[in-house]
């Protein structure tokens, strides 16, 4: 049974290149999300540990279920801390938001309860470096890897801007040791004041400067297209409040508009592959 769980593990790490929207995840891969989903809510919690990093003080989460061991990071801030807001709840509707649009970025992420207090667990993954090490490393990219690399930098500027993540960070874009995308960190998303449903995070006028999305999955545009509010309420449960759902479907047609745009400037062959 030990065997068959390592397995599985590294199944859902080490993926084909080749898949559908973003090449992180394979079929037989994605199968394996809710048998994660299902450890983390429910393996014991053997050991805790302070992860030392990170403004909201994460804990790593050891858990065993049977022969099954594997670990997580536990976070439960809420309200405002160091001028901006937090919120716990919001890693896992990152995480089921990523799951409806079929991004397969963020790591299974969960609701859990830890010293009697909730939070989310995200499983956790072994990573090689987070985007600023490449960048203060000086590490190049391996040239079979750029073309993979640029299209998940432009879809996680895409995906920001649609849950309006105001704290996008070389820290939290990570990478695995064959050069996949990992995102963590989504407390600070989701926002609904009139600020963030003027404007996206990203693109041609952006919250966060001029960083454009030049080419995103065909498949990635039409699920957005495709957003309203029943789905993404089924989708997120109690995570999200109406306003922080509604705050999605206006950023939507910013998102939209814009797409539309670069595809008549440039040709849709150019934007959408």
């Amino acid at each position: 049974m030990k065997r068959k769980f390592f397995m599985a593990l590294i199944l859902f790490l080490f993926i084909a290149q080749s898949f559908a929207v973003n090449a992180q995840f394979t079929p037989p891969e994605i199968t394996q999300r809710q048998v994660w989903e299902e450890f983390l809510k429910t393996a014991e919690i053997v050991e805790d540990r302070d992860i030392g990093e990170g403004v909201t003080k994460p804990k790593r989460l050891f858990l065993k279920k049977g022969d099954r061991e594997a670990s997580g990071a536990w976070k439960n801030p809420s309200g405002r801390m160091y001028g901006f807001l937090e919120g716990w709840q919001y890693e896992i509707a990152a995480y089921e938001m990523d799951k409806l649009l079929g991004l397969n970025l963020i790591p299974p992420t969960v609701e859990r309860e830890f010293k009697g207090k909730k939070g989310s667990l995200q499983l956790w993954v072994a990573l090689e470096m987070s985007d600023l090490d490449r960048m203060e490393q000086k590490i190049d990219i391996p040239p079979s890897k750029i073309d993979n690399w640029s299209k998940m930098k432009y879809l996680t500027r895409a995906f920001d801007s649609l849950i309006a993540n105001e704290d996008r960070t070389q820290e939290n874009i990570r990478y695995t040791k064959d050069w996949r995308t990992i995102l963590i960190d989504h407390s600070r998303s989701f926002r609904s004041s009139k600020k963030f449903t003027q404007q996206l995070m990203f693109g041609k006028d952006g919250l966060k400067g001029a960083k454009l999305f030049r080419v995103l999955p065909r498949e990635f545009v039409e699920k957005v297209k495709a957003l309203n509010y029943e789905l993404i309420k089924n989708a997120v449960g109690p995570y999200l409040k109406d306003k922080e759902i509604k705050a999605i479907l206006i950023r939507k047609e910013l998102l939209l508009k814009e797409i539309e745009e670069m595809i008549k400037e440039k040709g849709e062959g150019k934007v959408l592959y």
